[in-house]
């Protein structure tokens, strides 16, 4: 057995079973052990970028680790910004990087860079691995600590990955979250009874189904407001579960909000700042003087700490419909397609069950409210802010949750940044539904420059923010990749063509055509 061998024998005993990868010369041992110690998928990303938005999204829906697979540190650097959406979702992620071979580092060869230095920046946990016999361990490690909610990264050279491995033992990756601070349990408690009006503030894995009923026996008991981060990386919504109410994206509503409440909890998130700093108004949207407390750290479970939290205050295991969302109806719009047309059309047809990937962007403003009360559904949002996670991350969901429907709504300008989903997405035969948001434009820089008070632009800043010339054909696009694509422009046509999406299988792209 070689190393490469061995690594994937750990992998496959500590529950790793996808690996999204585009491989390169200092992998190739890794790569051909996928033959020898099968149990484990490999997936082929067109770059790497695309793989590691995919291990995203396969994290966020199962709530462990899948694998990628990159060529040494240009490879790594392509999938750094989905790695970075990944990091700040709270996803596990496990990431193999292989590295030159250990005659051949210190040359300065045309791929050489360091590779722990960019993987510091988005991993939780990362190392070099420094001898063959300690391959196995290492791996194992990292699985742990990616289980934590956290991107891990191990670098691997390439000689080591064919060293033949004279200890064949494979190591086991063993995995316990924190102990609950009760201290910290006893000031939350406090500070509930003490304020009229308390918000909970949830994030991670608080916002799942577990997290979302003990919260909801929390808001019962103390008629405390839910809020959420404006982008959660993973939400249970729809019939049945609490309303949650998101963070506004722009800092004075932000500010606004939180600034009625006498205290806020936060449990799986942390304190929450703006999206950017501007002139004149406080980055940290909390004011200085507003009660507040963490009630979970990065290694504690935030269902639990919750859990212990309801208890301690006494609260009902029973929910009662006040504190739920009841059911709505939604009604698909009529006539020329704008972006709260289209957000109010996919409300009133999106299926049971559904996974919403939302990189919508400014398009997408509107579909939040629009949701709530709808058929049980997942909701993935852009939790980083880099651009070019819809696609991919739809591509994990759909691995992790193969009857369950896809549906990305995703802005034109950021779904150029990784395209090539479209073809993962057809070779795979993915059940996912791509609505294209083609406002054609990078609207949302156009909002920041209203904001920035710039009423009237130069033609050189106005065609950094249009994206129409030369038009982008998303039908012709999506069938270059192999995509069955249309276009519609109203209401009545989104509807039918989301319908048909969903009955047919294999991949769909919607081009919607805003005005």
């Amino acid at each position: 057995m070689n190393g490469a061998q061995l690594i994937m024998k750990t992998a496959v005993k500590a529950g790793i079973e996808v690996c999204f990868t585009n491989f390169g010369t200092t992998e190739i041992p890794l790569a051909m052990a996928f033959d020898a110690c099968t149990g484990i998928m490999p997936i082929l990303g067109l770059f790497e970028g695309v793989c590691t938005g995919a291990a995203d999204g396969y994290g966020r829906m199962m709530d462990k680790p899948a694998m990628t697979l990159l060529h040494l540190g240009p490879g790594l650097a392509n999938g750094v910004a989905n790695l970075h959406n990944a990091k700040k979702a709270k996803t596990p992620v496990l990431n193999l990087v292989g590295e030159h071979a250990t005659q051949h580092m210190g040359l300065d060869a045309p791929l050489s860079m360091n590779i722990e230095v960019l993987s510091s920046t988005i991993s939780g946990w990362y190392k070099t691995n420094q001898s063959p016999e300690t391959l196995s361990r290492d791996l194992a490690d990292a699985i742990t600590a990616s289980r934590f909610g956290q991107i891990a990264t191990l670098i691997i050279p390439n000689d080591y990955q064919q060293s033949e491995i004279t200890d064949e033992r494979v190591a086991d990756s063993y995995f316990a979250h924190d102990t609950i601070d009760e201290k910290k349990i006893e000031t939350a408690v406090h500070l509930i009874r003490k304020h009229h009006k308390v918000a909970l503030l949830l994030g991670g894995r608080a916002l799942r189904q577990q997290g979302l009923y003990a919260a909801a026996r929390i808001k019962e008991q103390t008629n405390c407001d839910l809020l959420s981060d404006n982008f959660p990386g993973y939400m249970e919504r729809g019939v049945d579960f609490p309303e949650i109410i998101r963070i506004p994206y722009f800092p004075e509503p932000a500010i606004d909000l939180l600034s009625g409440y006498g205290a806020v909890v936060i449990c799986g998130s942390k304190e929450p700042v703006g999206f950017f700093g501007y002139n004149g108004i406080r980055s940290k949207l909390l004011a200085e003087d507003q009660p507040r407390i963490v009630v979970s750290s990065n290694k504690q479970n935030p269902i639990e700490v919750l859990e212990c939290l309801a208890n301690a205050l006494g609260c009902s295991q029973k929910i009662s419909p006040k504190v739920t969302a009841a059911r709505r109806y939604p009604s698909v719009a009529q006539g020329t397609l704008t972006a709260e047309k289209a957000c109010q059309t996919l409300a009133a047809t999106q299926p049971e069950g559904a996974i919403m990937v939302d990189e919508g962007i400014s398009s997408a403003f509107s579909y939040y409210t629009l949701s709530h009360g709808l058929l049980p559904h997942t909701m993935m949002t852009i939790a980083g802010g880099s651009l070019g996670y819809g696609m991919p991350c739809a591509i994990g969901a759909a691995i992790a949750c193969p009857d369950r429907p896809v549906i990305s709504l995703q802005a034109d300008g950021s779904a150029m940044y990784t395209v090539q989903a479209l073809w993962t997405q057809a070779r795979y035969k993915l059940n996912i539904t791509t609505l294209i948001c083609a406002n054609r434009s990078y609207n949302i820089l156009k909002m920041e420059l209203q904001r920035a008070r710039i009423h009237s632009v130069s033609s050189n800043v106005s065609a950094l923010v249009d994206i129409k010339n030369p038009h982008i054909n998303w039908v012709e696009m999506a069938g270059a990749m192999g995509v069955r694509g249309v276009s519609v422009n109203t209401g009545e046509q989104l509807a039918n063509e989301i319908e048909i999406s969903l009955s047919e299988k294999g991949p769909h792209l919607i081009e919607m055509v805003l005005q």
